[in-house]
């Protein structure tokens, strides 16, 4: 008898930091559900990216309604769809909010939602890494049923489906020959700017790394150009890629950097699940044990980034890059 295809719905409406961290629950899923139809319920800016990875047969990005016909129409949407199962992996005040305008004929719901069939009952879950978190959560649901859950043994979002090409020998747009290069990321959420060590601190250890025989690469949104110019103005061979790079291009400049170096922000989350040796910088405003990167990582944390010493980036910059030259 013929297997009846499932409709499954998985939920992630987040931070492109705490997307890409995601992207391994979401294969996990997949292989799970390996001939069934997964849709994403997403936003507008991870649209690209879903569509791009392997995992989904369908993305919807109105997952934030604001008003109460945008409210109505996303029910009548997923009443509609059916779904055999929902897996959501955003578990926030919004996605309950989703699960509750579905009730009290909702799907079998995996998440924290009040009431959902398949509540992911761990009291530590809060205190969890998020890789760690999410292997948890679909542990309790029934799908991972070894998942590794200690600190720091969940896998790390896999991006081997964006190398679908050999990459170019010169990564760097202008580069006049392939040197060995330093990804830079000075932003971050603008409503976050303690989560930002200063831009003069990146214009120096910038010149410090110059110096080094480094090329220097900045990536950003285009709000954040204003920093890339402060730093040329300290080393101004630094190529500024700041409003142009999406995700791929920043996955395949991490998968060819000889380090990257940032804030805690979504572009240095790709550039480390991309294989970069990455030093990431934390102040106390978020806890590196809860969101971290993962991979050939560093972090360094002080309680205002502003006391993060230049010449201690720079060390550890240098001395992640020499170890993992030599392994």
């Amino acid at each position: 008898m013929r297997r009846k295809v499932q409709k499954i719905l998985v939920i992630k409406l987040g931070a492109l930091g705490d997307f890409v961290l995601a992207l391994a629950a979401m294969k996990k899923i997949r292989e799970a559900h390996p001939k069934d139809h997964i849709s994403l319920l997403t936003t507008p800016p991870f649209e690209g990216l879903a569509k791009a990875c392997p995992y989904f047969n369908a993305v919807y990005t109105d997952g934030r309604p604001e008003t109460f016909g945008e409210w109505m129409e996303l029910r009548k949407r997923l009443k509609a769809a059916n779904y055999d199962r929902v897996y959501d992996l955003q578990t926030s005040a919004q996605s309950n909010r989703i699960f509750q305008l579905l009730r009290p004929s909702a799907p079998p719901w995996s998440g924290i939602a009040l009431g959902c069939s398949l509540p992911h009952k761990n009291k530590l879950r809060d205190h969890m890494h998020t890789l760690e978190r999410h292997a948890d959560q679909l542990m309790y649901a029934g799908i991972w049923p070894d998942a590794p859950t200690a600190p720091g043994t969940a896998p790390s979002p896999d991006l081997s489906w964006l190398w679908k090409t050999e990459f170019a020998d010169r990564p760097v747009p202008g580069a006049v020959k392939p040197r060995p290069y330093a990804m830079v990321v000075p932003g971050g959420s603008s409503h976050r700017p303690e989560k930002r060590w200063p831009v003069e601190h990146y214009a120096e250890l910038c010149r410090i790394l110059y110096g080094r025989g480094f090329d220097i690469v900045i990536i950003g949104g285009p709000q954040e150009t204003s920093l890339a110019h402060t730093i040329q103005r300290s080393v101004p061979r630094a190529r500024d890629l700041t409003g142009r790079t999406d995700f791929a291009r920043i996955a395949v400049l991490g998968a060819k950097a000889a380090m990257a170096i940032g804030n805690d922000t979504g572009p240095l989350h790709v550039a480390a699940a991309a294989g970069a040796p990455t030093v990431v910088l934390f102040s106390s405003a978020s806890d590196p044990a809860l969101s971290a990167p993962r991979g050939r990582v560093a972090v360094l944390q002080a309680k205002s980034l502003a006391e993060l010493p230049v010449a201690k980036v720079a060390q550890t910059a240098l001395s992640l890059t020499s170890a993992t030259a030599s392994a």
